[in-house]
């Protein structure tokens, strides 16, 4: 006869599932963010002319047209301050949303897919590309750079252990230190993440060429995708 402990909660079949579940899912939901972000950031700079995941990009372009006295990109100026923004609204909606765990997860994940959504229809619309000095780049640019800020802020807040989904460079860092250590683990991880920003970077650029602003459909789509893979 089994013995119930006072206090002690028995795992049915249901929840045991659920919870191996939800390890898988957190284990591939950062290489698909870093498929989307390699995507958005390539697109962004090959018919935008500025980095939409990568702000430190931007930074180093404009200190170097500066001294160059090149012409700035003012989409590059404004992504600064609109990636900052961006990251505080969507703190500012998950703390009134009041979700927790995979529900503000999932919540999260819909803002970055309406939100990239919107630069595809408006690209179709405007053709942002055929001067991508214009407002309407500048537009798309910056729908572009807070649906990325949003991502940034989604980790932070949903999964605060996992590495930048679209900075490399810690990644990279990361793979060569987990390598000299022999941490498996941690090198598998990093290696997850720099593999799936490359595939999104080599996936946007053969895209991009034969057709232009509807590149934009396969961030949305993935971004989509990771959405309703959420339970």
């Amino acid at each position: 006869m089994s013995t119930i402990v006072p206090g002690a909660t028995r795992l049915g079949p249901s929840l045991t599932g659920e919870a191996s579940e939800s390890l898988r899912f957190e284990k591939w939901l950062p290489t698909l963010l870093s498929v989307i972000a390699g995507m958005v950031d390539l697109i962004s700079f090959l018919s935008l002319g500025i980095f939409t995941a990568h702000i430190t990009g931007n930074i180093v372009v404009i200190g170097a047209l500066v001294v160059r006295h090149g012409r700035v990109n003012l989409a590059q100026i404004l992504s600064i301050p609109v990636f900052i923004v961006a990251v505080a609204a969507t703190w500012l909606l998950a703390k009134a949303s009041r979700k927790q765990g995979h529900s503000l997860m999932r919540f999260l994940l819909l803002v970055q897919f309406l939100l990239l959504a919107c630069v595809l229809v408006f690209s179709v619309l405007t053709n942002p590309s055929a001067n991508p000095h214009g407002l309407m780049a500048g537009i798309a640019a910056m729908m572009a750079v807070s649906a990325m800020a949003c991502q940034f802020a989604l980790l932070r807040l949903t999964l605060p252990v996992v590495p930048s989904t679209a900075v490399m460079t810690g990644n990279l860092t990361n793979a060569v230190l987990s390598l000299a250590a022999g941490d498996t683990g941690r090198l598998k991880a990093s290696l997850h993440l720099l593999i799936g920003f490359f595939v999104g970077c080599v996936v946007a650029a053969a895209a991009i060429s034969p057709l232009g602003e509807w590149a934009w459909l396969f961030p949305a789509v993935l971004a989509g995708a990771t959405v309703a893979l959420v339970k």
